[in-house]
């Protein structure tokens, strides 16, 4: 009989997607291991592998689609023998609920096609065409509104159901004298106008930028944090930097954080009381220092992470962050790779940011912020000198880590960026 190909759960997390793109089409055969689609989860946009052989008989969500629920029904393969004459008394087979009018309506609404057909449209007073959506007329007559008085967002400025449960009655207002007699911009292409008149465009948010909004709001909501902040004297570090980078003629380039990420592996294993997360039962404590980096992305902010981190040289950690930072750019990160970590580090200082604070990153209890190294005059034995120094602030969660503890933990990371040569025994 046809095998169902459902949306997978790509990662723990995951409750629903976006179906990205589709490799293969409805007649093409697939063999175990063919990657047939791409999926958008939470982090990344990951492929999907064919677990059987056979023919793709019907695609029952089409690219594109977000919000596609895990287990849902997308396709249905055919094994051998099978034709189309199978595809629907298998489906028909399968659970059979009442549908809600009101949701099928809107469903095709969603899926209407931009040229409208002429069962959609009416006309208004003026004689004028208008095009709406067969369930956005029934709202309409239901609430007595004016369909000549709605502007349509849908396709091809067709009037859909937002559009009429959001008119109100301000909506009609007439513009006063001063308002009339001025020029009003007008949009374009995929622009709209909001309820005050301003232009925008709408980019729709994808999957990884949902769940990083939710989970930063439930850490900024939920976790009581508190900020330190130190200042580091990095120019021991630049020197050690630019000894090692020239030795190696080229065949590898460290930056300054990948000596941040050193240091604060090797603080958590020299101060493991940091090292740790919070739960209702019992703060957990890691052996390993691992630590997630975070890396901007066209879809998103991710943390790929460095896994014990305190065990690897300056030149591992450099080639792992590259490798990892260009794949998480490409979407290509497997799950492994980004979920987890025990203590984060966001350096914004390429970007000039002197100090900032950044929000926890659960389930960690820690994330330090770095900003610029910047010159300036310091005291040293009853002299003025010129020194580069460098902010970092450590954001802590107070529920796992106390002052006590963050402070001392910075004590010992300062340690170690101002003494290099100490990450390298």
């Amino acid at each position: 009989m046809p095998i169902k190909v459902l949306m997978p759960a790509l990662s723990p997390t995951m409750t629903e997607g976006n179906l990205a793109k589709w490799h293969k089409g409805e007649g093409d055969s697939v063999v175990s291991g063919d990657v047939i689609a791409e999926i958008e989860t939470d982090k990344a946009t990951m492929e999907v592998e064919a677990v059987d052989d056979g023919i793709i008989g019907k695609i029952l969500v089409a690219e594109g689609t977000e919000n596609v629920k895990v287990n849902e029904l997308i396709a249905v393969l055919l094994e051998e023998g099978e034709n189309d004459n199978d595809i629907a008394p298998f489906l028909n087979a399968g659970d059979k609920k009442p549908g809600n009018t009101a949701s099928k309506e809107e469903a095709k609404e969603k899926t209407a096609p931009a040229v409208q057909s002429a069962p959609a449209a009416t006309k208004s007073s003026s004689g004028n065409r208008i095009y709406a959506s067969p369930l956005a007329r029934r709202i309409a007559a239901d609430k007595g509104i004016d369909l000549s008085q709605v502007s349509g967002t849908g396709p091809r400025g067709r009037i859909v159901k937002a559009d009429v449960e959001g008119y109100t009655s301000m909506s009609k207002a007439p513009a006063t004298s001063s308002a009339a007699s001025a020029p009003q911009p007008q949009p374009t292409g995929d622009q709209k106008v909001n309820e005050y008149g301003m232009i925008y465009t709408a980019i729709p948010n994808n999957n990884i930028k949902k769940i990083t909004a939710k989970r930063l709001q439930e850490s900024k909501q939920t976790v009581p944090h508190f900020y330190l902040t130190i200042e580091c004297q990095i120019d021991e570090l630049m020197r050690t930097r630019q000894m090692i980078n020239d030795a190696a003629n080229g065949e590898y380039k460290l930056s300054v954080n990948d000596f941040i990420i050193k240091a604060s592996a090797n603080a958590l294993k020299a101060y493991p009381a940091a090292n740790v997360s919070w739960t209702d039962e019992a703060v957990r404590q890691y052996v390993h220092s691992d630590i997630s980096v975070a890396v901007s992305t066209p879809n998103g902010l991710i943390t790929p992470i460095v896994k014990a981190a305190e065990t690897k040289g300056l030149r591992e950690i450099s080639a792992e962050v590259k490798d990892m930072a260009g794949r998480a750019r490409e979407g290509k990160l497997k799950p492994e790779e980004f979920q987890g970590g025990t203590f984060s580090v966001s350096n914004l200082g390429m970007y000039g940011i002197e100090e900032f604070d950044a929000i926890i990153n659960p389930p960690q209890a820690c994330i330090l912020a770095v900003g610029a190294g910047s010159q300036k005059p310091y005291v040293d034995s009853g002299e003025i000198k010129i020194g580069t120094f460098m902010k970092c602030t450590l954001s802590v969660d107070h529920r796992a880590v106390d002052g006590a503890v963050g402070a001392e933990y910075l004590q010992v990371l300062k340690r170690f960026i101002e003494n290099p040569a100490a990450m390298l025994v």
